[in-house]
């Protein structure tokens, strides 16, 4: 593999209460808890050897923070199509809540009444994808753990509902997409590496 073809590292922001307790959080604006903080900040050091063409974050605080406390505020772009997943009426409710109404829901078949449709949050990833693959260089994402599964899985060419369930995501982990042989081959590179956490 080339050594030369760009990479799109993603980092999924640091801990916040409801990431620490199970429930959607989608719009909601929630601040990083201090383990949240410390944990974004050890990003910092694992990334400190990248060079990176462009870096861009969700609008949201916890992003935002998180990419702050990796170094990267003075360079980072805010794109509203990094924002998570729009929960709807599921917003702030645990998985256990709603499949105890609804049994055979699933989020990325069904979506979320009042929210997003997996359709929707899909057509925001590829907005994104098609800007990132135009950019000459490695591409820094600062962003939250549904949408950077959808990103992914657009990334190769599947589709939300047949795939992202088998993908888990920790806060503060590091995932990276590129290509093998050539930018008509898109892969995986690394997922959810979250050693630079520690205990």
């Amino acid at each position: 593999m080339s050594e030369e073809l760009p990479v799109i590292y993603l980092a999924r922001h640091g801990e916040t209460a409801w990431s620490l307790s199970g429930q959607y959080t989608g719009l909601t604006d929630l601040p990083l808890t201090g383990r949240g903080e410390r944990n974004a900040s050890r990003l910092k050091e694992r990334l400190k050897e990248i060079t990176f063409a462009r870096v861009f974050t969700s609008p949201l605080q916890r992003a935002v923070r998180t990419c702050e406390l990796a170094g990267f505020k003075g360079v980072a772009e805010a794109d509203h199509d990094l924002v998570e997943w729009d929960y709807g009426e599921y917003e702030g409710r645990l998985s256990s809540e709603i499949h105890a109404q609804h049994p055979d829901w699933q989020l990325f078949r069904d979506g979320c009444p009042g929210g997003e449709s997996p359709a929707q949050v899909a057509a925001r990833a590829d907005r994104v994808i098609g800007r990132v693959r135009k950019i000459n260089g490695n591409v820094l994402i600062f962003s939250s753990g549904h949408f950077i599964r959808v990103f992914t899985v657009r990334w190769i060419g599947l589709e939300p509902s047949v795939s992202c369930a088998f993908f888990m995501l920790s806060t503060a982990s590091l995932s990276a997409l590129g290509y093998k042989h050539d930018l008509s081959h898109p892969v995986i590179r690394l997922w959810n590496d979250d050693h630079h956490v520690g205990a």
